[in-house]
């Protein structure tokens, strides 16, 4: 979880996105697009994607992927980035091409636009409702299957930060691990033992006071605490601060748009948020078409 922990990072793109694409269409297209071949093949179309509603724009690359998979002939002209700010009527994007492949193409361009957008737009409010705390908004792996290293992206596109991608770049111990382990200084000591020549940064979930005492002297680089009353919170963050090697601190645990701010300002390092990746409602955005000679 070395990225939250400076600057974040620039906005790469996934290098699985063109597989994530391909999938998708996969999905969608099958065996060919019956309704699309009723369409002559010589007739062209522009089409608007437009905003329906306030947003923050993510996923250009997946729509431009989704077109230039089915048809390197489609051209599609943006008037926004990604990370930028969307309003009601706004026009998003036009698209230009053989009217056979747009349409096909249409459905699976928008899904990834809205999907992604909806995320960022999510991630881009948390991160303003804490702004001035010192606080920072991480995701959690409660991703859509498949579409994990997409969705983070469009949380950076928010400004708010990735927390661990997967399993294998960070230790994060939690209840069952302590408990099959022993103990936090055991658990700690064994996440240390196996990640010798390597920095793995090595945070532990604590559920009390008390399990937070033994956290400390474990040593973890960072403890999450894991649904604390605000009380608590900043009971952690003082008893943390008044060691000499202070660790970082993460909340995490039933974290809205009403709470973070509070949970910020209890002087927490990080707060960790399921819902920017698991409670995304769609970006509204839709696409009206113009066919040539109609």
């Amino acid at each position: 979880m070395s990225e939250p922990c400076t600057a974040p990072p620039a906005l790469t793109l996934p290098a699985d996105l063109a597989e994530q694409v391909a999938a998708a269409l996969r999905e969608d297209v099958g065996s060919g697009d019956l309704t699309a071949a009723l369409v002559p093949l010589a007739q062209r179309v522009r089409g608007r994607i437009v905003s329906r509603e306030a947003a923050v724009l993510c996923g250009q690359a997946w729509a431009e992927a989704c077109f230039r998979q089915l048809d390197p002939g489609i051209r599609l002209t943006w008037n926004a980035a990604d990370g930028a700010t969307l309003t009601p009527g706004m026009l998003v994007c036009t698209v230009e091409g053989p009217a056979r492949s747009v349409l096909t193409g249409e459905r699976t361009a928008l899904n990834f636009l809205q999907l992604l957008s909806a995320t960022a737009t999510a991630a881009s409010r948390f991160a303003a409702a804490v702004a001035g705390t010192g606080c920072t908004v991480l995701d959690t792996r409660k991703t859509l299957p498949g579409l994990r290293r997409a969705q983070k992206y469009a949380v950076r596109c928010g400004g708010a930060a990735n927390h661990r991608m997967g399993l294998y770049d960070m230790v994060l111990i939690k209840e069952n691990h302590i408990l099959a382990a022993g103990s936090i200084a055991q658990a700690v000591a064994a996440a240390r033992a196996s990640a010798v020549g390597a920095r793995i940064e090595v945070e532990v979930e604590v559920e009390s006071l008390g399990e937070l005492e033994q956290a400390l002297e474990a040593r973890p680089d960072i403890v999450m605490l894991d649904d604390f009353t605000l009380e608590d919170m900043a009971a952690a963050v003082a008893r943390n601060r008044a060691r000499g090697r202070p660790v970082l601190l993460e909340a995490s645990g039933s974290v809205s748009l009403e709470t973070v701010r509070a949970i910020a300002a209890t002087g927490v390092d990080f707060v960790s948020v399921g819902a920017l990746t698991k409670h995304v409602r769609a970006v509204d955005l839709s696409m009206r078409l113009e066919f040539d000679g109609r």
